[in-house]
């Protein structure tokens, strides 16, 4: 009898897939369309960990899963190559970005064939290939002429080491999210995306998307809709005003100082008196402060009094004009009224600094929290009496008349800021000439190119290395044909994974980005399936969709039909795993054990249920190594027998057909736990069904079932298999086994037997049993006879297949 020897097939399987090119994805009208990605993976140099193996392994089971199903399956990869990681190799080492991305890129691929991923290699792109960031930049170009792409000088968040400005998305704890050095803020004159223009639309196409919810609620918290008011204050003494922005405007007569974000641009110009200096220290010392820790309810409240006073437009009142870093100078305008009978953070810095407590409004439930909630105006002179929700439109009406006050939605995100001072990235297709300011690269002169460079290593000056190479910078004007200069920043990794899912719809494409017809057969994407970046990336891909459907280049506005957003294998011991602590799991280290692709690929999925994190287990795999070799066994064994049985084979038969209902309900689901676990059942069973010698037709038929149903987790030994059991092709071309519905139900039910409403018996009847059968059964139950005993039987319910219920 053959033995099961993962080295002996796997590479025989791999092989004959690459020939058949059984994963190249064509167009067809006439089929259904499943579109199936992981996330752009980085092609490290440490190779696929187990995440990854994880992460498209998932893909791979889903994507097999319906092409069994005879879906259009469409697995492409490509590869996030710019970015930090390669451009400080390169640094260390001087061998060129480019050179370390190749030799990277080929070992993941390596890697994904020896884990069986089938993907479609036709479709392959890379980040940084000119002809890939030649239409990163093109779509620059588009948002800059719709003016979605700006410059301006602004504050940013710096990382010493790492010589570049962050995005607030990349800034963890006060800390940059590559290198975890504390950051900086920074003055520089940078480049946005107006991705604040979608927050509405963004926002409203959220609810309807078949995402994880805890996705859904971090993006909705991240773009951060507050309506309100904004109300202008007059500064004492001065013809400038300060416009505060409240969510709670009718609130206002208890206004008792207003507050200044340290980068507000009125801050230090309001100093004055015996607390300047100590205020002017205090600005400078918050503004270096990260959000996050600014942010933090849990810290003590802080600030520092300017010395200058505003005027309250409500009611005339002098309020004192302090500066605090809990109030951040991107949220709203910078500036809030403190009110400290009504918001938890106004009256711990009020108690501090001894301000006026004023309540506005009693309370109409007692029981609610200290701050916030609804009640009737007090202390609100001829607004007195009115329910708080009236009296904010109405006070609102009334500042407005003076011109002080307007009705006002802001949003908690920041425009995208996308410029990086590095030289590993697209460079930003944008000529600044003096005459007629920054002029876009026109499409037949992109892609604009990176120079080649010897020394990659930013001067620390704020400028990218591509500001040294002066022959590459020095050009002329696209539109007056003058002396001109390049933008020398480059662009942040995230604007070329933001449509990479679209160009590996039409990945060839010399001419376009992609062609509408080709994107719009096979997106959006059914199933995107990821870890990481529940906010940051998976936010800039809505974005920039819902753009291009507005340009019209694609007819969709979400790019993503279902996120798949799982968790992570962890070490043994629970721990993160890390090249550091020395408990990374290479996948391939696992595979030349002896325990094979499919084992791996099937253990991963068994670990438990796809949300959540799961510590990675050596015994484990063992068991799962077991499982394939009993399916295997079984089949050798039916191979090599007399076949010549002619028992009935209804129980075989019911048994096949219900695990097939099961095992596809579990797929759809994506509970590939359960989908291992029914398929160890059925094999069990198998097993116990052998000794009484079934047909031949039916052993072949429900062996040739079980391996079709485990082809998506070890599509190896299911179409190894598949040949020695005579079936024609491979596992994945052949059509998923259909159960029927009355071969798939159980022979027998579980009927609830109530007496007054309280169960008193539950009854194993034939699904097939008359009501008048089981009343009868019901009755004579020992348990349900001593209740209905010397009592007349007022009531008789019966729901069919579920309950009887008697009442007395």
């Amino acid at each position: 009898m053959k033995r099961y020897n993962p080295s002996d097939i796997e590479l025989k399987w791999q092989s004959k897939w690459d020939e058949s090119r059984i994963n190249v994805a064509k167009k067809d009208d006439n089929l259904k369309k499943m579109y199936v990605s992981g996330m752009f993976p980085y092609p490290s140099g440490a190779g696929m960990h187990i995440g990854h193996a994880f992460s498209y392994t998932i893909v791979d089971t889903i994507g097999r899963f319906y092409r069994q199903h005879g879906y259009n399956v469409l697995t492409p990869m490509g590869w996030d190559t710019f970015g930090l990681p390669s451009e400080n190799y390169a640094i260390k080492t001087g061998i060129a970005p480019a050179v370390v991305t190749a030799q990277n890129i080929a070992n993941f691929k390596k890697q994904f064939s020896r884990m069986g991923v089938g993907i479609d290699w036709t479709r392959e792109v890379n980040s940084s290939d000119p002809e890939y960031y030649k239409w990163t930049q093109w779509v620059f170009t588009q948002l800059f002429d719709k003016g979605l792409a700006y410059q301006k000088e602004s504050l940013q968040w710096w990382c010493p080491v790492d010589k570049t400005v962050l995005a607030n998305e990349q800034v963890e704890a006060g800390n940059c999210w590559r290198c975890g050095t504390a950051v900086e803020k920074k003055s520089m004159k940078q480049w946005f995306f107006k991705i604040t223009d979608y927050a509405d639309s963004l926002l409203d196409e959220l609810e309807d998307l078949d995402w994880p919810n805890k996705i859904k609620v971090a993006q909705t918290n991240w773009i951060g809709k507050s309506q309100g008011a904004e109300v202008s204050f007059k500064i004492e003494n001065k013809e400038d005003l300060i416009t505060v922005f409240t969510t709670r405007p009718d609130t206002i007569f208890g206004a008792s100082a207003i507050i200044l974000a340290p980068e507000h641009e009125l801050s230090k110009g309001l100093l004055q008196g015996p607390n300047a200096d100590f205020a002017r220290e205090y600005i400078e010392q918050s503004i270096k402060k990260s959000e996050i820790d600014r942010m933090n309810d849990s810290r003590e409240k802080t600030g520092a009094f300017t010395g200058s006073y505003a005027i309250n437009p409500a009611n005339g009142e002098s309020l004192p004009i302090w500066v605090a870093d809990y109030v951040l100078g991107g949220y709203g305008t910078g500036a809030i009224m403190v009110v400290p009978a009504h918001d938890e953070r106004d009256y711990a810095f009020a108690v501090k600094y001894n301000l006026p407590i004023i309540k506005v409004y009693e309370k109409s439930n007692p029981g609610d929290s200290n701050f916030g909630g609804e009640g009737k105006l007090v202390n609100s002179y001829h607004f007195d009496g009115l329910e708080t929700s009236e009296a904010r439109e109405q006070i609102v009406a009334w500042l407005e008349e003076q011109w002080i006050g307007k009705n006002k939605t802001t949003f908690k995100m920041r425009d995208w800021l996308i410029s990086r001072q590095r030289y590993w990235g697209a460079p930003i297709p944008i000529i600044h000439c003096e005459k007629d300011g920054a002029v876009p690269v026109p499409e037949d002169q992109l892609p604009v190119m990176l120079p080649e460079v010897k020394d990659y290593a930013p001067k620390g000056d704020g400028r990218s290395v591509l500001a040294t190479v002066e022959e590459w910078v020095n050009t002329k004007c696209p539109k007056c044909g003058g002396p001109a200069k390049r933008e020398t920043d480059t662009m942040d990794g995230y604007a070329c994974s933001s449509w990479y899912l679209l160009r590996y719809t039409d990945p060839k494409n010399t001419h376009a980005a992609w062609n509408p017809d080709v994107v719009n057969y096979w997106s959006p994407v059914d199933y995107y399936v990821g870890g990481d970046h529940a906010v940051a990336h998976l936010l800039y891909v809505r974005f920039w969709t819902h753009v291009f459907n507005e340009m019209g280049l694609v007819n969709f506005k979400e790019p993503v039909k279902k996120l798949v957003f799982h968790g992570h294998i962890n070490a043994e011991d629970g721990s993160k795993m890390s090249k550091s602590k020395g408990n990374v799991v290479d996948p391939l280290d696992v595979i030349d054990q002896g325990y094979g692709a499919d084992a791996l690929r099937t253990y991963l999925l068994f670990m438990g249920p796809l949300e959540l994190d799961a510590p990675w287990d050596s015994k484990g795999i063992a068991g799962v190594y077991r499982f394939i070799n009993r399916v295997w066994v079984l089949t050798q064994e039916f191979l090599a027998s007399e076949k010549k049985s002619t028992k009935n084979d209804e129980a075989l038969l019911r048994l096949t057909h219900k695990t097939i209902k099961k095992v596809t309900d579990d797929y759809k689901r994506l509970s590939f736990n359960t989908v291992v676990a029914a398929l160890m059942e059925f094999t069990n069973e198998l097993y116990k069904f052998k000794v009484d010698g079934f047909s031949e037709e039916q052993w072949k038929s429900s062996l040739s079932v079980l391996v079709q149903l485990i082809a998506p987790l070890a599509p190896h030994a299911a179409d190894e298999l598949w040949s020695q059991l005579d079936q024609q092709g491979f596992v994945q071309n052949s059509s998923w086994p259909v159960w029927d519905d009355k071969l798939a139900q159980d022979e027998n039910i579980t009927i609830v037997v109530q007496v007054n409403g309280k169960v008193r018996a539950r009854l194993q009847v034939s699904k097939d049993e008359t009501e008048d059968n089981i009343k009868s059964l019901a009755s004579a139950d020992a348990h349900v006879a001593e209740y209905l005993e010397g009592k007349e039987i007022k009531k008789f319910i019966y729901v069919p297949g579920r309950l009887v219920s008697f009442v007395v």
